[in-house]
């Protein structure tokens, strides 16, 4: 480019201003004070602002006040001038923290409208985008404007919405992105002006049968998406006041498709949501809820419910022997693959009950049909009781890492092992164990997720936690113990990595 053309280009750089933070604005009464304090003190009370060094938008305080030495004698000393102007200092920055706190929540809720799809959402999104750049074009006495929209390999740009220009345009072919130079000016976050059209070729103009033209960025906060360009017939440059009012019609563009992204997803993702709340119900009405009908005996049991499926379950039933089952479960998976997991270990565990059988019998076939069945990434865990009603004699297995505990009195047994999970080994030989639960000896029994869950308070979940935890509600019923300790838990446990558990209680009265 020769230096006679240096003079037509214009580059407008787009600069973060920095927010004011005037205590005059932030609090009315701030005279008043400085005021009171000159009277009270003798100094005088100004404000100092402070600079902020990057555009970060964290809630820092706006500045300190300083006590100056006012014409006339003071009556208190500096020290004690100082000391208020700091206490007041920090009154300021609590209030502006307070005012930060509520600005950021204005914008949440502002957010949270819900999105409501036009019936005809197609043909409405062209009208208003054509709208919006009508509306631009006319405000800045153009003839014309056009948007043109990057590909998903970010190598063109196609018109995607126009007004002022023939409806041909629609069809042709994309610009390469290579060597169209305002457009590349204009995706780093410049605004290009081309006051002359001589100056069009060189630029790479879209279109050369207007006299200016002006290119802005479309683009989010995270990411450009095209540019906009502006055209008028006559030759003449555009002020900072038209750039600006450019790019705010392209900001206007930019929110207008991503709001339509966002609608595409949300509707998109409507239907799944919908199956796995289905999927959570059926799963959630497939929980025994009546105890066994068994004389001096009590088992109740519980989830942390979530809005999706889960991994985990609970589950007891009375054998055609006589004997109480007991079985709490968890499939070693993450998402929607851990509740199909669940319902089909959860199937298998009813369905090999059904014949007579011990613990430890049960644990083996299980894991013959989970290593059988599955290409060898199935995994679980179990802890199975049976129960002698009569006598109380437990026998009980383990697979994988539950928590399990016998609670009388002052007294705790941990009953669960860690053990090797099922389906992890076609040749896993599982034990058997016994235990005899005494007249109100309480049986508490939960899921393997939650064993070492971080503690909000420090420290792990745990055997020992579980049982202190469980004996302070000793003297409620199953149910409500069930219900108790997982109200502690929420309250407790850092949930990330366990957002689903089951829990299982049985007394013995």
């Amino acid at each position: 480019m020769t230096d006679s053309l240096a003079p037509q280009l214009k580059i407008h750089v787009e600069e973060t201003l920095a927010e004011p933070r005037i205590p005059s604005d932030d609090v009315p009464n701030f005279p008043q004070m400085q005021a009171a304090f000159n009277q009270a003190t003798g100094w005088n009370l100004r404000f100092e602002s402070r600079q902020r060094d990057d555009d970060s938008m964290s809630p820092a305080a706006p500045g300190k006040l300083i006590a100056e030495m006012a014409p006339q004698s003071p009556p208190a000393s500096r020290d004690g001038a100082e000391s208020l102007a700091n206490s007041i200092s920090r009154l300021f920055g609590e209030l502006h923290n307070a005012r930060y706190a509520l600005w950021q929540r204005e914008a949440e809720l502002a957010a949270g409208v819900p999105v409501q799809p036009h019936p005809e959402e197609g043909l409405h999104l062209a009208a208003r985008l054509e709208s919006v750049l009508k509306a631009g074009a006319e405000s800045l006495g153009c003839q014309a404007v056009a948007a043109y929209m990057l590909d998903d390999a970010t190598t063109h740009l196609k018109m995607r919405a126009c007004w002022g220009l023939p409806r041909d345009r629609f069809v042709s072919p994309p610009r390469p992105l290579r060597g169209a130079i305002a457009d590349l000016e204009a995706l780093i976050g410049h605004a290009v002006v081309i006051d002359d059209a001589i100056m069009f070729p060189h630029w790479k103009c879209p279109e050369e049968k207007f006299g200016s033209a002006l290119c802005v960025p479309i683009s989010t906060p995270s990411s450009p998406l095209g540019t906009l360009w502006f055209y008028r017939d006559a030759a003449g440059s555009f002020d900072d006041q038209q750039t600006n009012l450019a790019e705010l019609v392209a900001g206007r563009i930019a929110a207008d498709l991503e709001r339509e992204i966002l609608l595409q997803q949300q509707l998109a993702t409507r239907h799944v949501d919908r199956e796995l709340q289905s999927a959570a119900r059926w799963q959630h009405d497939r929980l025994p809820i009546i105890s066994p009908l068994l004389s001096n005996w009590k088992v109740a049991g519980a989830r942390l419910e979530s809005d999706s499926a889960g991994g985990d379950f609970y589950d007891w039933a009375v054998l055609p022997d006589g004997r109480l089952a007991l079985a709490v479960g968890e499939a070693r998976a993450y998402g929607f693959e851990a509740a199909l997991a669940s319902t089909s270990f959860h199937a298998t565990l009813k369905a090999h009950a059904a014949h007579r059988h011990t613990g430890k019998q049960l644990l083996s076939r299980i894991n013959d049909t989970l290593w059988s069945s599955s290409a060898g990434d199935q995994h679980a865990s179990l802890f199975y009781g049976l129960i002698d009603p009569d006598t109380g004699s437990l026998e009980h297995a383990t697979a994988g890492g539950g928590l399990a505990v016998a609670l009388r009195g002052p007294k705790m047994k941990v009953l669960a092992q860690e053990e090797l999970p099922l389906g992890a080994d076609p040749d896993a030989c599982f034990r058997h164990r016994r235990h005899r639960i005494a007249p109100g000896e309480w049986l508490i029994v939960m899921s393997e997720s939650l064993r070492g869950a971080r503690l909000l308070s420090g420290g792990a979940l745990n055997e020992r936690v579980l049982a202190k935890v469980a004996k302070r509600r000793a003297q409620v019923s199953p149910d409500a113990m069930a219900e108790n300790i997982l109200l502690w838990v929420r309250a407790n446990v850092d949930l990330q990595y366990a957002p689903d558990a089951s829990l299982l209680v049985a007394k013995r009265d």
